[in-house]
């Protein structure tokens, strides 16, 4: 599939609109003070004020304005220009300074020339990369030594099996280019969208071999069996701000976090 990026950027840009008017995204709350950052983040971002970070695969921003708000430095990136226009917006509706840059993950090198304490990336993000190899590489090619990528995401186990869960559909591995077409979005299941989306799927193992063939050395890895995001079919919450799927409850991993730091 040479020509994803184009695919994925497309998508992307068509979704932009429905997920500004989402209560998924709360964008009004977001700009008089809310957070976008769950638990899970908070957690292993602890101090950040003065720190140097780059948001990779920022969407129109949210995350990368809630780190400037807590003092931190940031860059955020995108392959949607539409959701940079959003994001740039955005930031100056809420007042930061977040800088924000056009481009897909695997070309960023090429634009941008600096080095970051973090690099930041969440919920969503390397499903549309296919080589997690070249993903690392980037990784490592910003951070400054002794740099972390901060990293959580869903789970790989969730993305073998179809939208209803009712059976294992896709390989665990890398295996294959996933080619779907799917009607609505995640944070609008009525939105009038229907493009084409290009994925891959990327079993925990290669997450983990990607970051230690780039000497970055692993501080933490965690799993958890919630989300905090209602982002799937037949999902319940469970505790406040946590969600599970109900035909698994708590017996199976929806996402998973870890530290790695630049050795």
């Amino acid at each position: 599939m040479e020509n994803y990026l184009d695919i994925n950027r497309k998508l992307w840009n068509a979704k932009v609109d429905s997920h500004l008017k989402s209560d998924f995204y709360f964008v009004d709350e977001f700009i008089k003070g809310r957070t976008s950052l769950n638990s899970i983040e908070l957690e292993l971002l602890k101090e950040i004020k003065g720190k140097e970070i780059l948001h990779l695969q920022c969407h129109f921003g949210q995350d990368s304005i809630s780190l400037s708000r807590m003092g931190a430095k940031v860059t955020g990136v995108d392959l949607s220009d539409k959701a940079i226009e959003a994001a740039k917006d955005l930031a100056q509706k809420c007042g930061t300074d977040t800088q924000f840059i056009i481009s897909d993950v695997y070309g960023l090198p090429h634009v941008l020339d600096q080095k970051f304490d973090i690099v930041y990336t969440t919920y969503g993000t390397i499903g549309w990369l296919p080589d997690l190899e070249k993903w690392a590489k980037v990784v490592s090619h910003f951070l400054k030594p002794g740099g972390k990528l901060i990293f959580v995401e869903f789970h790989p186990i969730v993305w073998i099996f179809d939208n209803d869960f009712t059976f294992v559909k896709y390989n665990y591995f890398n295996e294959e280019v996933i080619v779907e077409t799917n009607e609505g979005t995640y944070a609008d299941r009525t939105a009038n969208l229907a493009d084409q989306e290009v994925s891959w799927n990327h079993p925990t193992s290669d997450v983990l071999t990607s970051l230690l063939q780039e000497n970055l050395q692993l501080q933490s890895f965690r799993e958890y069996n919630w989300s905090p995001y209602p982002c799937f079919q037949h999902i319940e919450e469970t505790e406040k701000g946590k969600f599970q799927i109900s035909k698994f409850g708590n017996k199976i991993p929806l996402v998973f976090s870890l530290v790695a730091e630049k050795k």
